[in-house]
């Protein structure tokens, strides 16, 4: 049964990666492959000999003793477990794109076009991947992705060239995101686990970081699709009304989302609780703001109020928001939680410890095997992250602010940037930008492994004086 789930899960990888040629929408065959994978674990949960329980970071022992009733009941936990997990992501963006869809209702992204004076598509480049990198660390490489590219697509025009600034910004977002314990879910997971602390977690990656997201972009700077000017085009009439509250709202917006990690740190509750919050606050302004429209005191017919209802900027943006995207990123998740529950990840990254040859330094008495960790990498921009990371916390026991941990903490979340949906930033700017697997495999791919090894041997270079 684990060999259909693997066949099932690539099939569906192969048809997401050939969305344009089959001429299929890429949530399909990402919905399919998440429910034909659960059904198959339900049907044969009796076959199967080991499960690796998520909330605990390990394999539950003895599973394959147990009775038909008990897996089925873990099974079903599991599958809860992982739709909760899923769900604050899926809660967490829609809250996030909801407030980049408010600012863009009352055009606050034009405040930042102004401030971008430049056309030169170099200095661009530049400005996006330091401000990708920058925002990562403060607010997450899932939002800062989300943000720029929304700011982005006010400033470039042309698809084209956009989708060359978008893939350059996920690889400066998930670099940036690897050196802050909020920045990354597995640099968060290391975190939360103890294995990491936020002072050492900066001296040991933010340099590896900086260089994983420069090289890259200074590569791209001699690539004729970054050389000479972006064509701005006219100014496109929009339906969006011209607000003298625009700069207000993009402060507000962009304050409310750098807020909920600071939410997070005082409460000690999930990112989505504070997304929430600050969705509710933006919203509440932007419904005041935009009160010259709405006139609740006003006595009108069921037709006047369901017209003037469509002027509220809350229902407008929530009507924008990419469901597809939401629905594909759902598949995808889910249908990874398959594969990490039967302990297929865990056995993979075990595997990994046990087959590669060490080649790493004594470092603490700890030989350690930077291959390995490499491997768990580029083995993060194939398959999820965050099941290889969780694998890794059972594999190795080395204290808190080992350099182990903290080189697992730049691979899994800088690695991902080498394939599309390797990383959620990736799979957010797929689904907003509608790029090509293969596009981005060809173009940008090589990028991302440039940087990801100059990181990986400036860690290790580092590490030596630390």
């Amino acid at each position: 049964m684990e060999s259909v789930i693997i066949v099932v899960f690539v099939l569906g990888y192969l048809a997401i990666t050939l969305e344009h040629n089959l001429k299929l929408d890429k949530l399909i065959p990402a919905l399919a492959m998440m429910a034909i994978c659960w059904a198959v674990v339900a049907l044969g949960v009796d076959s199967f000999s080991s499960w690796f329980d998520s909330s605990k970071h390990g394999l539950v022992e003895g599973f394959s003793s147990l009775a038909h009733e008990a897996k089925m009941h873990l099974a079903e936990e599991t599958l809860l477990h992982h739709l909760g997990k899923t769900a604050e992501i899926l809660v967490f963006l829609l809250g996030a794109m909801t407030i980049v869809e408010i600012i863009d209702y009352f055009d606050g992204f034009s405040t930042i076009k102004g401030y971008v004076k430049t056309n030169s598509k170099k200095r661009i480049l530049w400005i996006f991947s330091v401000l990708a990198f920058i925002l990562s660390a403060i607010i997450d490489n899932l939002t800062a992705t989300i943000v720029l590219i929304s700011i982005l697509q006010k400033i470039v025009k042309k698809r084209e060239d956009r989708i060359w600034f978008a893939g350059l910004i996920i690889i400066a977002a998930n670099a940036g995101g690897a050196f802050s314990p909020i920045g990354d879910v597995t640099t968060t997971m290391l975190w939360i686990g103890g294995k990491v602390s936020t002072v050492k977690l900066f001296i040991y990656l933010f340099i590896p970081s900086l260089l994983c997201m420069v090289v890259p972009s200074f590569i791209a700077t001699f690539l004729p699709a970054f050389k000479g000017t972006i064509d701005t085009g006219s100014e496109e009439e929009s339906d969006k009304p011209k607000s003298k509250h625009s700069a207000t709202m993009l402060y507000l917006g962009l304050g409310a989302i750098v807020f909920v990690p600071i939410f997070k740190t005082l409460t000690h509750l999930p990112p989505y609780v504070g997304m929430m919050l600050s969705l509710a606050i933006v919203a509440t302004f932007a419904e005041v703001f935009s009160r010259t429209k709405i006139s609740l005191t006003d006595f009108k017919t069921q037709e006047e109020s369901a017209e003037f209802a469509h002027h509220s900027p809350v229902h407008h943006s929530l009507s924008k928001i990419e469901m597809p995207s939401i629905l594909f990123f759902l598949g995808i998740l889910m249908a990874v939680a398959a594969l990490e529950s039967l302990g297929i990840l865990f056995g993979f990254a075990d595997s990994l410890k046990q087959g590669v040859p060490l080649m790493g330094t004594e470092l603490e008495g700890t030989q350690v095997s930077d291959l390995v960790v490499m491997l768990l990498g580029v083995g993060s921009a194939v398959i999820d992250n965050v099941p290889l990371v969780a694998a890794s916390l059972g594999m190795f026991s080395e204290p808190m602010d080992n350099p182990l941990w903290h080189f697992i903490a730049f691979s899994a979340g800088t690695g991902g940037s080498m394939l599309i949906i390797g990383s959620a930033a990736g799979v957010v700017a797929m689904g907003m930008e509608k790029i090509d697997f293969f596009w981005y495999l060809k173009k940008i791919s090589w990028l991302a492994l440039i940087g990801f090894l100059v990181g990986s041997f400036s860690f290790m270079l580092l590490r030596m004086f630390i």
